[in-house]
């Protein structure tokens, strides 16, 4: 179903909304409480105009507020999995048992002590008396939890609700339509001369970024693979032939392992390392498209939403900066083209749709996600080339396990971390002091949440016991068992 998402300060703007015509508008949750200085509002006459209005969790608590409710710090903040009693099976809920307990996903630090005059309550849970409510005569909607998030199982079924049941939607917006119309935009942009060079990392990402715009002006694009001495073992070797003699696309791979080394010596500062590096991937890509013919004036990424999300600064938006995506807060200002990003409103599920749309193999699109400043954010501290080499050979082992005991396609995304510290060990009867890796595999929809992988314990000593075997130097292995919230994927 086709949306769009703007900015709170758009809830403001009812000239906006009416014009915009919505059959529907939903309130995302966000990190702020009602009673900060400057937290995203809405104009109160929103509420009046007849629309449905779904209020997600901070979006709630600011229905409730604008409404008249009452909204108060929690005396225990809720983060990860909670247990919702449904109070209410019509609505958003319609379907459900009566008093059927789900579990949902929740990030919140304010609760709803009392609902605003006219409201119901819907669902309640231990911490939250009201985690859901709706207007008696109005098609307003609030509960205090992620609907969203695959780690709420039946959020979807609430979502229909809402989209289908309440709002009149159609399902009518397809891989297939949104391709059709990137690809229209995409031509008409570049025009009929102009070329576009693509910044190929091999992964997801960029790899339907690309098959899109090669979609749109053909040879016109020339992909440039720079090798940043940070990828996995074998990484550049695959990209090479998947995109060479799989897809026939114009391929230029750069070496550039040196510049990126030098560049990040000495720098222990994750936003510092993500800084550099897209710097440095900037000043490398310029070095290599001048040897590209032709009038280039755009440069293609597979920037997705999520990135952008968890770059916004406090002042560009409502969302706190998280960590700076090297793609977005890492580049410079001041670029030779313009920017192409096609993906840049779609989350990793919809990219994977897309892809599958495009015909690309599984080998690309059901790979697991792979950051754009590789390795340098997984070897937490200095990264030197011994560090890096021998993460590689702990991640190697780690994914050849994972896909020796079928869970690969399970699993959203798996790595391996060189953590910045050595432990002592016992190998041979002989003290060591050697390095720890940390694993960490997560299931996830989209990468906004993610709930850690519940390995078999056979599973999780095998790996183990194969990289302390085979990998000199690492005499410790821990595994990641913390979500998102309150964790990120990546640990820098």
């Amino acid at each position: 179903m086709y949306c769009e998402i703007h900015p709170a300060s758009r809830g403001t703007d009812l000239a906006f909304i009416r014009q915009f015509d919505p059959k529907g508008i939903i309130f995302s949750g966000g990190p702020n409480s009602v009673f900060d200085p400057g937290a995203p509002t809405a104009d109160v006459k929103l509420l009046d105009l007849g629309v449905p209005v779904l209020g997600i969790c901070y979006g709630m608590q600011l229905v409730a507020h604008l409404a008249g409710g009452e909204v108060k710090p929690s005396r225990q903040r809720e983060y990860g999995r909670a247990e919702v009693t449904v109070r209410d099976a019509t609505g958003l809920f319609a379907g459900f048992p009566p008093e059927a307990c789900i579990t949902v996903w929740a990030s919140h630090g304010d609760r709803i002590e009392q609902p605003p005059p006219e409201f119901r309550v819907t669902a309640s849970s231990a911490n939250a008396p009201v985690a859901g409510f709706q207007h008696d005569a109005k098609p307003i909607f609030g509960i205090l939890f992620h609907p969203e998030v695959a780690h709420t199982p039946r959020g979807r079924e609430i979502l229909h609700n809402f989209l289908f049941h309440i709002c009149g939607c159609a399902p009518d917006w397809t891989p297939g339509h949104f391709i059709d119309q990137e690809v229209q935009r995409i031509a008409t942009l570049v025009g009929p001369e102009r070329r576009a060079i693509c910044g190929l990392s091999g992964g997801v990402d960029s790899a339907v970024a690309a098959s899109l715009v090669h979609s749109a002006i053909g040879d016109r694009l020339a992909c440039i693979f720079v090798d940043h001495g940070l990828l996995r073992q074998g990484e550049r070797e695959q990209v090479e032939h998947t995109f060479r003699a799989h897809l026939g696309m114009d391929l230029q791979a750069v070496d550039a392992g040196a510049r990126f080394l030098e560049a990040l010596d000495g720098v222990d500062d994750p936003e510092e390392k993500r800084r550099r590096i897209g710097h440095t991937f900037i000043d490398a890509f310029q070095d290599a498209a001048q040897h590209v013919s032709g009038d280039v004036g755009f440069l293609v990424q597979g920037t997705l939403y999520p990135d952008v999300i968890e770059s916004a600064s406090p002042q560009g938006g409502p969302s706190v900066t998280i960590k700076t995506h090297h793609n977005v807060g890492g580049l410079r200002p001041n670029l030779p083209w313009k920017l192409i990003e096609p993906l840049r409103e779609l989350f990793k599920d919809e990219v994977r749709q897309v892809g599958r749309e495009l015909g690309l193999p599984d080998e690309i699109v059901g790979r697991h996600p792979f950051p754009g400043p590789g390795l340098a954010i997984r070897v937490l501290g200095p990264v030197t080339p011994e560090r890096l080499e021998l993460l590689r050979r702990v991640d190697a082992i780690y994914i050849e396990e994972i896909r020796t005991a079928g869970l690969y396609d399970q699993i959203w995304q798996a790595f391996a971390v060189l953590l910045p510290i050595k432990s002592v060990g016992v190998m041979g009867d002989f003290r060591t002091y050697d390095h720890v890796v940390a694993l960490r595999a997560v299931t996830s929809r989209d990468g906004m949440t993610a709930d850690w992988f519940p390995f078999a314990p056979d599973v999780l000593g095998r790996i183990s016991s194969r990289i302390i075997n085979e990998v000199k130097g690492v005499n410790r292995v821990v595994y990641d068992v913390s979500s998102k919230p309150p964790a990120t994927i990546e640990w820098e």
